[in-house]
């Protein structure tokens, strides 16, 4: 992104699926439809030489679910204010070389991002939009495009803080999440763009008042998108994506999104 540039978007996501609730919550056979309403921003800058980047990111759910309740079938709905995202991100090296008559640029890059406990939460439920404890994500990437194609790979490593006014006044504890990710994307000649992006996240295991509990996260996470703009300034994205889990904790869910941006 040039220096000095905003971007402000506008997103609306719908997830279905099945969700595997951590063991100790006792849901069994649960599944959730939820509508998520987004506002993003971007804001690019310099410090010391360096190109910068700052996102936010604040959603808004509506969500339902549905499942077996300590062998009783029972239903939730939250509507409010999720967690609110925060990623600061730099470039570390930019290169490019010419190869023939294709230019080639390798960009290296780390960030770090965190999110807020702003969203809705209640001790005395078991299931809430917001997590009640922050979450912060250092990362690190590397971006390569040759011609029309780009290739990213990105690895995260998520840390929580603990959730003391889990339900029932019990105080949770999270081991550091671990997570990689890679993308394949190819701008077209009229500038439509596609890319197709894999994702694994592993470990995670959950305490809860300091006992251990046996739900560490695999999950497989996979994802379609393309885009196109409208305008000089505008434009406009779709997403699908899908979510497996290989445990006994995650979920498997599909989500479609659209999102529609405005730089300035």
């Amino acid at each position: 992104m040039p220096e000095g540039m905003n971007v402000v978007g506008i997103g609306y996501g719908h997830t279905s699926g099945d969700v595997l609730f951590d063991p100790v919550m006792q849901i069994k056979d649960a599944e959730v439809k939820a509508d998520t309403l987004a506002v993003s921003y971007i804001r690019s800058f310099s410090l010391a030489g360096k190109a910068l980047r700052f996102d936010v990111f604040l959603p808004w759910h509506s969500a339902q679910w549905e499942g077996i309740l300590r062998g009783n079938p029972n239903s939730a709905e939250r509507k409010g204010f999720g967690d609110s995202r925060f990623r600061l991100s730099v470039n570390l090296l930019n290169t490019s070389t010419q190869n023939t008559n294709e230019t080639s640029k390798t960009v290296v890059g780390a960030g770090i991002a965190m999110t807020a406990p702003t969203g809705e939460y209640d001790k005395n439920k078991l299931i809430n939009l917001g997590q009640n404890r922050f979450v912060i994500r250092p990362q690190i990437g590397v971006v390569h495009t040759r011609g029309a194609w780009s290739y990213e790979l990105t690895g995260s490593v998520f840390f929580f803080t603990d959730n003391n006014d889990y339900f029932k006044e019990s105080i949770q504890s999270q081991d550091p999440l671990y997570a990689i990710q890679t993308h394949a994307i190819y701008v077209f000649d009229s500038g439509i763009w596609t890319s197709l992006s894999a994702g694994y996240g592993w470990g995670g295991i959950s305490s809860i008042n300091n006992e251990k509990k046996d739900n560490e996260w695999n999950n497989l996470l996979m994802a379609l998108s393309f885009g196109f703009s409208l305008s000089r300034t505008q434009s406009i994205k779709f997403n699908y994506m899908h979510a497996q889990t290989q445990n006994v904790t995650g979920s498997n869910t599909d989500t479609l999104s659209i999102g529609w941006s405005v730089r300035f």
